[in-house]
């Protein structure tokens, strides 16, 4: 049975865990035929899933949210990276360490189609700000270039990215968490409606081997990332790789999922992301969490 994934990315080190349950064989076991498909973006990963060449989508969520104010039929079924990942940096100097220190900044974001600026968006909301008291600029992604050149204030990034960025002389800088405002899932994995409705077993079985993956992962991250050389586009520095699977890995649990089992959404902390989505005029129609969101395939240990 083929299981097609569309992921937001080209492989990378961080996800590991996929390549560690292909390099085992957990997917064969299942009886699925798995094929990673690279995307660029979650929004691209969407589409992918919607038009059919996919079967599941690896995505953030602001796309999923998007999607589904514009009437797409979805269900999200496994909680990737329960942990916000997002954050801005500010140059140690300057003294910036609450959202409210934000105001009249000149702020990179990877793009305007990226997690990185909604998240941003995000953390202005918590101050009262919005994007008109800033001034944005898409960078490109992983780009530092103008925030170490001091043509922007701040960068908005993730926890790799900053991680990448500090190995590449970063600096003295402070760290704002977004997680630490809201702490939106990073990234999940979604089906069609019809999917769930009618293909509940492949969804069963692709997360049961995706899960042994994750779960062996979180146990072995030095090998998780000799592995990630065999597969990731950016994997050949397996010392890199390392962190990479352990910033990944840290972000994959918590209390949650550490009670209720891998995968676990928290539909409280769901509902105040779609109330702040709303609020920033992100999505225009009430999107229902509970009947879109569903811990059905959550296996506790």
């Amino acid at each position: 049975m083929a299981a097609r994934m569309a992921c937001w990315s080209q492989p990378i080190s961080e996800q590991a865990n996929v390549f560690a349950t292909q390099e085992f064989g957990w997917f064969r076991e299942e009886g699925l035929d798995f094929t990673f498909m690279p995307g660029a973006g979650g929004g691209d990963a969407l589409k992918n899933l919607v038009a059919g060449n996919a079967d599941f989508a690896f995505t953030n969520l602001e796309p999923v949210f998007f999607a589904l104010d514009q009437g797409s039929k979805l269900k999200v079924v496994y909680n990737i990276y329960p942990q916000n990942v997002f954050n801005i940096v500010t140059p140690k100097s300057k003294n910036i360490t609450q959202p409210k220190d934000l105001k009249r900044l000149k702020i990179a974001v990877y793009s305007k189609a990226s997690g990185t600026y909604h998240n941003l968006l995000v953390m202005l909301r918590s101050a009262g700000l919005k994007e008109s008291d800033v001034e944005i600029v898409a960078a490109g992604v992983n780009n530092f270039g103008p925030f170490i050149q001091g043509q922007v204030d701040a960068q908005a990034t993730t926890d790799t990215g900053l991680y990448l960025a500090r190995q590449q002389g970063l600096g003295d800088v402070d760290v704002m968490w977004v997680r630490d405002v809201l702490n939106t899932p990073a990234d999940a994995f979604v089906v069609t409606d019809e999917t769930y409705r009618s293909r509940k077993d492949l969804i069963r079985q692709f997360l049961r081997a995706y899960r042994r993956g994750t779960q062996w992962t979180l146990d072995n991250p030095e090998k998780a990332a000799e592995i990630a050389k065999n597969y990731a586009t950016d994997g050949q520095n397996v010392a890199q790789n390392v962190e990479i699977v352990k910033l990944r890995n840290a972000s994959t649990v918590n209390d949650d999922t550490r009670r209720e089992g891998l995968g676990w959404f928290n539909l409280d902390l769901l509902r105040q992301s779609e109330q702040a989505l709303f609020d920033l005029e992100l999505t225009h129609n009430r999107i229902d969490v509970t009947a879109v969101f569903t811990n059905e395939f959550v296996e506790r240990a």
